[in-house]
């Protein structure tokens, strides 16, 4: 099961970060920032995954990470998850970041982090996988997008019957009503 997963910058600071156990703000803190050292220091050349740090779990958590140019990937996941599968994970978010964002960076994360979250709710919910296949994930999206253009239709209706009105000219209007003489009435 996956326990975070965590995206941060060369200088660590978090990008994305999303806990499925629950911890106080300042322990996720706390393990953003062992989490970072841990895996900086590692050379280039060494494999990509190792033991969780002491406050994600210690030996019983392991670290997979990757690094694409100023961004650091990392799950914590427990023993019962297959490392080579977790990469696997990895490179499918980042490709499915990088089609959604064209080219994706650290400024995308920032600016769109909801679009980020729904990417990732798409591929794993509750620490578990859902979807792997990056053509479903962007299926999903693009339906999403379209749901969130509809609703902004909607959304802007009210602005536009405001703006029709005022156009109308209402009082003019009303002094050009032609009303019939009314019979007078004599008691």
């Amino acid at each position: 099961m996956i326990k975070a997963i965590l995206v941060f910058n060369n200088h660590g600071k978090p990008r994305l970060t999303r806990f499925y156990t629950h911890y106080p703000e300042d322990m996720q803190q706390q393990i953003v920032r062992e989490t970072f050292h841990l895996v900086s220091k590692r050379d280039e050349n060494v494999c990509n995954f190792l033991e969780g740090g002491t406050l994600i779990g210690g030996s019983d958590y392991k670290l997979i990470y990757r690094h694409y140019a100023t961004l650091y990937f990392v799950f914590c996941v427990d023993s019962s998850e297959s490392e080579l599968g977790i990469l696997d994970l990895i490179q499918v978010l980042v490709e499915t970041l990088d089609k959604c964002f064209e080219n994706v960076c650290e400024l995308d994360l920032i600016f769109h982090v909801d679009k980020v979250h729904y990417i990732l709710s798409e591929l794993c919910m509750g620490g578990m996988v859902l979807e792997t296949n990056m053509t479903e994930i962007i299926t999903r999206i693009e339906e999403q997008s379209k749901l969130e253009k509809q609703e902004a239709g909607i959304a802007g209706a009210p602005a536009r019957a405001v703006s029709t009105i005022k156009e109308m000219n209402i009082p003019q209007k009303i002094k050009d009503i032609k009303l019939p003489d009314l019979p007078s009435l004599k008691f």
